[in-house]
């Protein structure tokens, strides 16, 4: 893997990457967020989800972590907009941890990275918002990728 920083040109100015004569492939990346709540916050769990004035947390948190994977280049300014094929925010629930992972495809000329950690951290932060008013004793623990594939290289985590 090479020490030269991508998005700098070479008077080490921020640029944004030029990907044209990069081939279009199926590109794919799971990220994952994973929240720690604390008992006043999991005592309200039933059912799979928490309910709340605001409404029904994991959801909201689940549509939020999709509208921002959407939203990626908006948000990071290097980011190259993407059209998404799919992105899917799954919310499960192990012991007192909630772990979140947002899987996103496209077909284009880079990869999809960005957009599966955005949506897993919004996701995230959205769950925080939704139960601060419980306790704020609410930690996010870590965001990671967790996969990624279709790029010039692929990468998985857990080394499958």
């Amino acid at each position: 893997m090479s020490n030269d920083f991508t998005h700098l040109d070479e008077n080490n100015n921020p640029m944004m990457v030029d990907v044209g004569n990069k081939q279009i492939t199926k590109r794919t990346a799971v990220a994952e967020s994973t929240i720690v709540l604390p008992h006043e916050v999991l005592n309200l769990l039933h059912n799979d989800e928490i309910a709340t004035k605001k409404g029904p947390v994991f959801q909201t948190a689940i549509l939020a972590g999709i509208m921002a994977a959407k939203r990626t280049s908006e948000l990071i300014p290097l980011c190259h907009p993407l059209a998404l094929n799919k992105c899917d925010v799954n919310i499960d629930v192990v012991d007192k941890h909630v772990v979140v992972q947002c899987t996103v495809s496209c077909n284009g000329k880079t990869g999809v990275e960005m957009e599966a950690l955005t949506g897993a951290s919004v996701a995230a932060l959205t769950i925080y918002d939704m139960c601060k008013a419980f306790s704020h004793d609410i930690v996010i623990e870590k965001t990671q990728l967790v996969a990624k594939s279709g790029g010039k290289s692929d990468f998985n985590r857990d080394g499958a």
